[in-house]
Parts: structure tokens; C-alpha cells; sequence
């Protein structure tokens, strides 16, 4: 198994901790994990995104040019990342703030309205584990347990009690693509 995934969005929707999660996840899974961050000097609002590869061997390069899996939270994101989905590769996205839908038809596109799921919950600083859960349903690719020792692991102790509110969140994101 190996999966090489892009999350990209603004700074200040989590894309970075979300990717920081997942690689923590990987490791806590025995994976082999490489992530690679890059945004903006602007970091709160610039465009930001995170590489991350998990796989059961060793992982050549960080570096690539192309995706198993892309995880898009803006219009930017989408414009520039679309076409670097492999073919047969998954494209996710939360509508809110984009305004031309993805277009190819040789991928899996799957639409989750974590925004609005978060309003609904009345959380939107959680918005960043309903997209983790969303991505977790349709790639399958550590278990949630994983996720929460690596969420526990990224988060300050002082916040450990957000653990179950954000485990109620990546659930949520589970659900809206219909794969609890």
C-alpha cells in the first residue's frame, strides 16, 4: 500500500495539522510516512497545502508531481491541483467557497459539506477533522483509533479535552459521505 495525498486550502482551516494528524496516524499504524508542508509567508489566509505519503514500504521521495489523493478546501487549491490527480485517484472537496465544481471524469470526485456540517454543530474549529473524517471514509487508510493518537500527540495537552469533540467531528465527516 502506498498513497500519496495533497491537502490544500487557506491557512487557518487546518490544512497543515490535519496533514500533521494523518502522518502521526501513519507512524502510529507502523506505516512509512513522509510530510512536507508548504505555504505562504501570509500563513493565516495565504494559500497553504501539505504532501503526505503513507506506505507499508520504504518511501522514496517526498517530492511528487502527482496524486493519489487530493483534499481541496478553496478555489485556488482546485485550480491548481485538479489535473495533478492520477488517474483513478479521488479528488474531495467542500463546496463552500468554490465556485466551479471539479470537472474531470476519470477520478472520484467526492463532495463534503464540512462547512456547513460545522455550523451545524455549532464548531468551526473543528472544521479541519469533519474533512479528516470525510477523507477517512473514502480512502480507508488508518483507523480512526490511529488518528485519535495522533490528534493527541499534535494537540497541547492543555487542549486534550477538545479530543472528544474533535473524534465527534472526523465521525461526522465519516457521515456525510456515507461511510460511517
Amino acid at each position: 500500500m502506498k498513497e500519496e495525498i495533497i491537502i490544500a486550502g487557506f491557512g487557518g482551516q487546518g490544512v497543515l495539522s490535519m496533514g500533521k494528524i494523518l502522518a502521526y496516524a501513519g507512524l502510529m499504524d507502523n506505516l512509512e510516512v513522509t510530510w512536507m508542508p508548504s505555504y505562504g509567508p501570509e500563513q493565516r489566509g495565504g494559500t497553504a497545502n501539505v504532501t503526505v505519503v503513507l506506505s507499508d514500504s520504504p518511501i522514496s521521495s517526498p517530492v511528487l508531481d502527482s496524486y493519489d489523493t487530493a483534499v481541496i478546501l478553496n478555489q485556488q487549491s482546485l485550480d491548481k491541483f485538479e489535473s495533478k490527480v492520477k488517474p483513478g485517484g479521488t479528488l474531495i472537496y467542500d463546496p463552500y467557497g468554490i465556485h466551479r465544481a471539479p470537472q474531470r471524469t476519470d477520478i472520484n470526485v467526492v463532495r463534503v459539506d464540512a462547512m456547513e456540517a460545522t455550523f451545524d454543530m455549532k464548531s468551526a474549529k473543528t472544521y479541519n477533522m469533519v474533512v479528516l473524517g470525510a477523507l477517512l471514509a473514502v480512502r480507508h487508510l488508518v483507523p480512526l483509533e490511529s488518528v485519535m493518537s495522533g490528534l493527541k500527540k499534535v494537540l497541547p495537552e492543555r487542549h486534550h479535552h477538545l479530543l472528544p469533540d474533535n473524534r465527534d467531528a472526523i465521525v461526522r465527516g465519516m457521515e456525510l459521505v456515507g461511510q460511517s
